[in-house]
């Protein structure tokens, strides 16, 4: 008689299984093994369970908040669904109990990451056309000067040290604009000294 050192396996009772398309849909390592566990103890005709986090995390080496945080992420991308529980004590007051959890079908999560693909897809779409877009507008520095640079006719000349259109005013000039006074009312020191002293 052969000896089979290892028992025959049974798919239904001792196993279960788990779709292949979670490792192609960008789960995380956490995520992969709390959906696997939830998919080991659900019920095969209601595909639900409501284990706590505190049990969860136990199976799977988790902490309770680590538990709460692939939870949320899981239903989020479409595995699972999650509803509140109610349970009484013995005194009879009501307490919130355990999540009751229900696994989704597969091609609902297969769709929705279909969807976040596509979105994404089209967000980098945008993005580069901004980038095209800004890329075509001439480029300013931040350091350059608010104003405009001069031209050749306002600039200094460095032949005659002076600027532009802009030339010394002749001493006829001056005169004319009131800034010197005329040689006629042109006095001596000597002579304004005495009107001061007979005024």
């Amino acid at each position: 008689m052969k000896f089979n050192r290892w028992p025959k396996r049974d798919p239904i009772k001792n196993y279960f299984p788990v779709p292949n398309e979670i490792y192609h849909l960008g789960l995380k390592a956490g995520e992969i093994a709390i959906y696997g566990y939830l998919l080991s103890i659900e019920d095969r005709k209601t595909y639900q369970c409501w284990p706590s986090y505190k049990t969860i995390g136990k199976a799977v080496r988790m902490s309770p908040n680590t538990v709460r945080k692939y939870v949320a992420a899981l239903e989020e991308k479409g595995f699972i669904s999650t509803e509140a529980t109610m349970i009484r004590r013995k005194d009879g007051r009501p307490m919130n109990g355990s999540l009751l959890y229900t696994i989704r079908p597969i091609q609902a999560a297969v769709e929705m990451f279909y969807v976040r693909q596509f979105r994404k897809m089209e967000e980098d779409a945008d993005r580069q056309r901004i980038t095209e877009q800004q890329a075509k507008l001439p480029h300013r520095s931040p350091y350059e000067p608010l104003c405009a640079p001069l031209d050749k006719k306002s600039s200094p000349s460095s032949t005659h040290g002076q600027t532009g259109d802009i030339e010394p005013i002749s001493e006829e000039g001056r005169r004319t604009n009131g800034f010197l006074p005329k040689p006629s009312e042109a006095v001596s020191g000597d002579e304004r000294e005495a009107k001061e002293k007979a005024g």
